[in-house]
């Protein structure tokens, strides 16, 4: 006989059993509704495209995280590393057909050659929304307004959602004479939070070549504090003795969106203004978004995303600027795991109800006692043996079951079902007439 082979998953790659697959399938759920309710509507796009389309378009250091190789017709093709590019690449193949402004949603998963750590794999979901068509800022606005609402719709109210401007920090490198380092100073900088002032302004001065003053002013923007209106001001007085339009204009369009979400009823603090926000990706050019919970803030940012205004003028020469985020699925999912949040039920089952299935030969009617509350709304299961109700409600307690619909011969000469709360160990005997009101009311208590 063979040997037999070892079951193993790859480095950074997971397999996601019903327990962590169900609450995924919520949170996608969950941000469907709320995208749409924006009018945001679903395209797709595949998994493997042409090396070209997604080379060069985060970066030379992402690039090196692609997956690349030759298919069978020895094309230079990679995995998509994210759902951004392939939608500019959309955008210019469909214009013609989409109009502007097009809104569209996007789930699916992703793939980067990168160094795992918690919450971060090689293979993830993201689930991206955008806006493409214009540069007006009530579409960057808008942006932050989908994000809140998002995360309260998925049952967390402690978080908070970081907003920055490319035109701020592009301003400044202007001012300073750093315009064309833009691209290795904003990468070291997008790594102040984790490596500190010090390593980042060595790193700008060994990648960019900036001097250790010119790293400074960086810096000391990039670490303005204080609240909201604190922080724009001092940004102003910042800039008041090298004026910059980029950067006036930055401070503007955030002071805007502050103002619309104030406005819209977003609750005070969820949104700041945090200067130090650069994102990693090349070709964000203005808004920039990253969300942090506020139990568990070092898991990483769990929705980001930004304006894009040039990424589309790569595949076509018609205008097609974008903003959008992405909520990064597993990263989330890991959050919630540490937080045990309530979403996370631990059920193993998408039914609620399981019918004890007592007698083969009534294997009809418990069939149709299944339908008539799946008929209802409920989602059902049948036991696929009968055996001794014991084993049955442990196989129920155990996968998650909230009741279980029992009919021995009693009942059935009775016209009864006993339906059982698996949790209070209660039971009561309904009529079969009123066995679906009374299972969704039992269930609207649990």
């Amino acid at each position: 006989m063979a040997d037999l082979i070892e079951p193993r998953t790859l480095k950074g790659f997971r397999d996601y059993p019903p327990a962590l697959m169900l609450p995924r399938e919520r949170v996608l759920q969950t941000a469907r509704a709320v995208y749409r309710s924006y009018g945001f509507a679903p395209i797709d796009t595949p998994a493997l495209e042409y090396a070209e389309v997604l080379l060069g378009k985060g970066g030379g250091e992402n690039d090196r995280l692609v997956y690349r190789f030759k298919d069978h017709g020895d094309r230079d093709v990679a995995l998509r590393f994210d759902l951004t590019v392939p939608f500019a690449r959309f955008a210019a193949q469909y214009v013609g057909q989409l109009g502007t402004p097009f809104k569209r949603y996007a789930m699916g998963p992703v793939w980067r050659g990168e160094n795992t750590a918690h919450g971060r794999y090689r293979e993830f979901w993201q689930c991206d929304f955008d806006t493409i068509g214009t540069t007006s800022n009530a579409a960057d606005c808008e942006i932050a307004l989908v994000i809140n609402d998002l995360f309260a719709a998925l049952g967390f109210d402690r978080f908070e959602v970081r907003v920055n401007n490319r035109l701020v920090l592009n301003g400044l490198l202007e001012s300073l004479g750093l315009a064309d380092k833009a691209v290795p100073l904003l990468r070291s900088l997008d790594k102040l939070a984790k490596v500190g002032r010090e390593k980042v302004a060595e790193e700008m001065a060994r990648e960019a070549g900036v001097t250790a003053e010119q790293a400074g002013r960086v810096l000391d923007l990039a670490q303005t504090a204080g609240d909201n209106a604190d922080v724009l001001q001092q940004a102003e007085r910042f800039f008041a003795g090298m004026p910059n339009e980029k950067a006036t204009e930055g401070v503007r369009r955030l002071r805007e969106l502050l103002a619309v979400a104030e406005t819209a009823g977003v609750p005070a603090g969820r949104i700041r203004i945090d200067l130090s926000i650069a994102r990693g990706l090349d070709y964000y050019t203005g808004t920039i978004y990253e969300t942090f919970l506020s139990d568990l803030p070092g898991i990483g940012s769990v929705c980001s995303g930004g304006r894009y205004d040039n990424l589309a003028s790569l595949y076509t020469k018609q205008v097609l600027p974008g903003v959008g985020a992405s909520l990064g699925v597993d990263r989330l999912l890991a959050a919630m795991e540490e937080l045990k949040h309530p979403r996370l039920t631990g059920a193993a089952t998408p039914a609620e109800v399981l019918v004890v299935q007592f007698d083969a030969a009534r294997l009809g009617d418990y069939q149709r006692v299944a339908r008539l509350l799946r008929a209802a709304g409920i989602a059902t299961e049948v036991y696929p043996e009968a055996k001794k109700p014991g084993p049955q409600l442990q196989y129920a307690e155990k996968r998650g079951f909230k009741l279980a619909v029992i009919a021995g011969s009693q009942e059935f000469a009775a016209g009864v079902w006993k339906v059982k709360d698996l949790a209070k160990r209660e039971e009561v005997a309904v009529p079969e007439a009123g066995l679906a009101a009374r299972t969704r009311d039992l269930l609207a208590t649990r």
